[in-house]
């Protein structure tokens, strides 16, 4: 951490992602599914995989289907290192 002149520590830039909630059955945390797309390095045809994050959810606001914005955090517990930050779009 670099220090500024008036002497706060100053962060790095965070990891932030969007996915879909996949699970919301535990307290305060959610399951959401991150899509990536890569092209593949001989074929050149585009993949996706998934991932699947455990992501602090304070307020227990999401449900299955929302599609959400996480943002890197501390460890939370021994899987959890994401936050949600918002609900982009709720499930219909």
């Amino acid at each position: 951490m670099t220090e500024t002149t008036t002497g706060q520590a100053q962060r790095g830039t965070r990891k932030v992602l969007e996915g879909l909630v996949v699970s919301d059955k535990m307290d305060k945390t959610v399951v959401v599914s991150v899509e990536d797309r890569v092209k593949h390095p001989k074929y050149h045809k585009v993949i996706r995989r998934t991932k699947k994050y455990k992501a602090h959810d304070e307020a227990n606001a999401c449900g299955v289907g929302d599609r959400v914005r996480l943002m890197e955090t501390r460890p939370l517990s021994a899987t959890k290192r994401w936050r949600v930050v918002e609900i982009l779009e709720k499930a219909k």
